[in-house]
């Protein structure tokens, strides 16, 4: 198993193999087995974006968000909100980064990495995809705002469960072991710690 922090994760056939699997699964979980009402949906895709983003760096993570959004927005026939662009980036982005500190004992690291889906739920949903409704979408900022809060509210937990669950299972030891993945600037002492995750 290779170590990759940066750009040269893109040059790997397998790696890249992976994330077009993880970016399919995106656009079937986030324009297919949803639950829509325009200005809020109810989807799983994100869950996978994450998982993208901590398997594969924030360069792997914000790869697959950005062409599942831009590919599903092409699918279904209309042109990609770049806010809610930028938050589907995000999605693999901001959890992968925060990836170093999800260190220590196990409940420490469920934690952690749950904070950071809450962190990364925050920025995106209630941020740049919000904005991205009422700035190009031309949805009322209070209108939608019961229904946004509501989505967070009901998604981040679940998101945060299932983060976790994929995140200490038997796939992220296979992954570590036979294809390159993402391990974030460490401690000397700390990658032996991780690596037990």
């Amino acid at each position: 198993m290779q170590k990759n922090n940066g750009l040269s994760i893109l040059k790997n056939t397998s790696v890249l193999c992976i994330l077009g699997v993880l970016t399919a699964m995106v656009i079937v979980l986030a324009r297919v087995i949803r639950v829509d009402l325009g200005f809020a949906r109810f989807t799983l895709g994100s869950v996978v974006t994450v998982m993208a983003g901590l398997w594969f760096g924030p360069v792997g993570g914000g790869f697959v968000g950005g062409l599942a959004d831009l590919l599903g927005s092409f699918m279904q026939g209309y042109a990609p909100n770049p806010l809610i662009t930028v938050a589907s980036i995000l999605w693999g982005v901001i959890p992968a980064l925060m990836l170093r500190y999800v260190t220590g004992s196990k409940v420490r690291k469920i934690t952690m990495l749950s904070l950071s889906v809450v962190i990364t739920s925050v920025v995106c949903t209630m941020g740049f995809t919000y904005a991205g409704l009422v700035l190009f979408l031309g949805y009322n900022f209070w209108a939608i705002l019961p229904t946004r809060a509501l989505q967070f509210a009901a998604m981040t937990p679940v998101y945060c469960v299932l983060v976790c669950c994929l995140y200490f299972s038997p796939v992220t030891s296979f992954l570590r072991r036979h294809v390159v993945t993402y391990r974030p600037a460490e401690k000397a002492g700390s990658v032996k710690s991780m690596a037990s995750a």
